[in-house]
């Protein structure tokens, strides 16, 4: 039985991109996994997401692209203000301006530059770089 789905599905784009494989078959797909997979294609470290079947849970085809250095989930969502996002990213992060941290926020899920331009926090989601 899957516990995270989520993290399922970043522990195993890291080991296909290790492999050098070019494409993974994600089962089950929720809302949260689409849009935390659109940012990451938004920042060039997937490519795209194709809907194989619907339905309950529902199969999707995820190109990778070859460009994930390493990538998980930020478990216990830790929830961050503004001003602490520095913390997170000597944690998480490999140098300052290096990956990005997955937030979610009021205002939806976006990165952690986009809220400190927007100067909202939130609770940590993952991390790729």
């Amino acid at each position: 039985m899957l516990n995270d789905p989520l993290a399922n599905v970043m522990s195993a784009i890291l080991t296909y991109e290790k492999t050098g494989k070019r494409e993974l078959i994600v089962h089950p797909v929720s809302k949260l996994m689409r849009k935390v997979l659109a940012i990451m294609q938004a920042h060039q470290y997937v490519g795209a997401l194709d809907d194989v079947s619907e339905g309950r849970g529902g199969f999707a085809k995820l190109h990778l692209l070859g460009n994930v250095n390493k990538c998980g989930v930020i478990k216990p969502r830790f929830s961050v203000q503004n001003q602490g996002f520095i913390k997170f990213e000597k944690r998480y992060l490999p140098a300052s301006g290096v990956g990005i941290l997955i937030l979610s926020t009021s205002q939806g899920l976006m990165t952690h530059v986009e809220a400190r331009e927007k100067g909202i926090g939130g609770r940590l989601i993952a991390y790729c770089y």
